[in-house]
């Protein structure tokens, strides 16, 4: 049977009586938490434990944690990952130990997150860091060109997976570019389509065949002048799913962000009739996401094929010993620090 196609946020550390009505009711594919959602790991499992047993089923619940400045799960409780420009930095000097490094970090990611009950991280970041871009993407990027960004990203996403996560690419078809942060106004890109392809798209088609994407909220204007690429069908569907050749699961960005504009359900059907499978909405407001409910529709035909990929992407966990791994990860920064 197919769910909504819909991932929603909650308000805080419980599931309240309200909410758990509501999600039963509008039966989500899946949950994201932020830090108004934790407290602490007895906490979080407990939340991550009621958010399936009111669905009665294994939905999947995703969390932003790449690392550095995004970061749901934070010190003292948690690890501090380093942010991916760390892990370029290395690049540039010791590409192996790097590579080494992103893998081994992300393996550390998932060993958290499993363990408190969420199982799907949205990270890597594929998008370039360009300078003179807004810093929404900043550190956040691997580097500044497509080869060593999809190294690393394919690094990171072996991590995750071999953790039991599933990881989510982002953000799709490219964010580095960006003039402005999407959370709070439309950033708009006005480099022609080739050197878009060349450069910020690149890195998203060597790391095709993701299970998961994110979209951008950015007009790309030499593509679609009027419309972000969320609800753009010219970027899904020719840019997306054709130039990039991306056919896995793809999401749309928080439609709660100020760079959409209209009703939500305006937002989330427009969405649907650009190609996304499925709408996020991430800031718990009851009223922002009946009106996501009304434009959600069930998970169906290809949509819900890649749906299950990606929930089959969170199957196996490999052997690991966190404290080794840690103490590996360790000495393979201590090259970045000199």
């Amino acid at each position: 049977m197919s769910v909504s196609a819909a991932i929603y946020g909650l308000s805080g550390p419980k599931l309240t009586t309200v909410e758990k009505a509501f999600f039963r009711d509008a039966d989500p594919w899946g949950f994201i938490l932020f830090a108004r959602n934790i407290d602490g790991p007895k906490q979080l499992t407990r939340l991550t434990g009621s958010l399936r047993d009111a669905l009665g089923r294994d939905v999947p619940i995703l969390i932003d944690q790449e690392g550095g400045r995004v970061a749901r799960l934070k010190p003292p409780t948690w690890r501090k990952a380093p942010p991916a420009q760390v892990f370029g930095d290395l690049f540039e000097r010791e590409p192996e130990a790097a590579i080494a490094a992103v893998r081994l970090n992300h393996r550390l990611l998932a060993h958290e997150l499993r363990g408190v009950g969420v199982d799907v991280d949205c990270a890597p970041v594929l998008d370039l860091r360009i300078p003179g871009a807004d810093d929404i993407i900043g550190d956040r990027a691997f580097g500044e060109t497509p080869d060593i960004v999809a190294l690393l990203g394919q690094a990171a996403m072996d991590g995750l997976m071999a953790g039991g996560v599933a990881p989510v690419i982002k953000h799709i078809p490219g964010h580095g570019r960006a003039d402005a942060d999407s959370h709070l106004a439309l950033p708009r890109v006005t480099e022609e389509h080739g050197l878009l392809s060349e450069t910020d798209f690149a890195a998203f088609r060597k790391l095709n065949r993701a299970v998961m994407a994110m979209t951008a909220h950015i007009v790309y204007a030499d593509i679609d002048p009027e419309n972000p690429a969320t609800t753009s069908p010219d970027v899904v569907g020719n840019v997306i799913r054709g130039e990039i050749g991306f056919d896995g699961f793809l999401m749309t960005d928080d439609l709660s962000m100020k760079a959409l504009s209209g009703t939500f359900r305006q937002r989330g059907e427009a969405s649907i009739r650009a190609g996304c499978d499925i709408l996020l909405h991430c800031n718990g407001d009851r009223g922002e996401m009946r009106q996501v409910a009304e434009a959600a529709p069930r998970l169906a035909g290809k949509a819900l094929e890649r749906a299950k990929l990606a929930e089959q992407a969170r199957d196996v966990i490999e052997d690991f010993d966190p404290e080794a791994g840690e103490s590996e990860l360790n000495e393979l920064l201590e090259l970045a620090r000199r």
